[in-house]
């Protein structure tokens, strides 16, 4: 059992490297996650991680399976499609998850199509889906900076941040640090899910984002709790589904996502704040 759990880690460098990237991604993802959720845009960085797809497949055309050009294209192009749903939903009728939409729709298409029409399927599904198991230094060191940049904003903005989430009009009326709190939010968003994508793909980089997030509710209402919930959930996804990956011969995204989805099932049936807890707790107030 030791050696089927540890063994893989100490004799492979790759597995190292995928382990270490894989930590720090949930430790800077997480929290991310925690404040979109509490925010209700869970969605919204889904919507977000197919949007960097188009500037990431504009590297890959100009310079190949190349980490800093499809790193500098999908930060571009996921902070435009941002922008660019922000101005419409501002200035129309349209409302801002209906503008998101047509635009993360409009960059998938136009990202699969490039990677199609100048690479091959190998190369489509390396965009959509990543490889952890193939992380080099350059995509470690952008992965480390993603989790310093966000650390640093999240350690200067946090009382903000924690009250544009909760109560955003009562942010406005009290100071005009609002709208640069949620913008400085939004390109958190992107930046995290542009180092997820080296290791996890633009479909399923924002897995270890949301899912961790999402199964820390059933166990704290207290957003600190919820942060540090969310990476210990992170973190033991990262480590569950490379083993399984391993031992199973499975893509490693996926099994890492497939992961964290169990362990939210788990946490909406038997966290604190779940499912079996409040109908117990329901049962015995109609008893008393």
């Amino acid at each position: 059992m030791y050696e089927d759990l540890i063994g893989p880690f100490l004799r492979y460098g790759f597995m190292q490297r995928a382990l270490f990237g894989s930590l720090v991604l949930s430790v800077s993802c997480a929290p991310v996650g925690v404040f979109l959720m509490l925010r209700r845009m869970s969605l919204t960085g889904d919507a977000m991680a197919h949007a960097i797809l188009p500037g990431a497949a504009v590297g890959f055309v100009l310079f190949g399976l190349q980490i800093v050009p499809m790193t500098i294209g999908g930060l571009i192009v996921g902070l435009l499609v941002a922008l660019g749903s922000g101005i419409v939903s501002r200035f129309t009728v349209q409302k801002e998850d209906a503008s998101l939409a047509a635009f993360y729709l409009i960059s998938l298409a136009v990202g699969v199509l490039l990677v199609s029409w100048k690479g091959s399927s190998v190369d489509l599904m390396h965009v959509l889906f990543g490889s952890v198991l193939a992380l080099n230094n350059a995509a470690l060191t952008l992965i480390i900076g993603v989790a310093v940049i966000t650390f640093a904003a999240l350690a200067i903005f946090w009382r903000a941040l924690v009250a544009e989430c909760l109560d955003p009009l009562f942010l406005r009326s009290v100071s005009r640090i609002g709208t640069p709190v949620h913008l400085i939010f939004l390109t958190l968003v992107v930046l995290n899910l542009v180092g997820g994508f080296q290791a996890l793909g633009t479909l399923l980089s924002v897995g270890l984002m949301m899912l961790p997030a999402a199964a820390s509710r059933f166990w704290t209402n207290e957003v600190r709790t919820m942060c540090a919930i969310a990476i210990v959930i992170a973190a033991i996804s990262s480590v569950s589904g490379l083993l399984l990956s391993y031992h199973a011969s499975l893509p490693s995204g996926p099994a890492i996502s497939l992961t964290a989805g169990i362990i939210y099932a788990v946490s909406a049936l038997v966290g604190t704040r779940g499912m079996l807890p409040s109908a117990l707790a329901s049962r015995r107030h109609k008893t008393a």
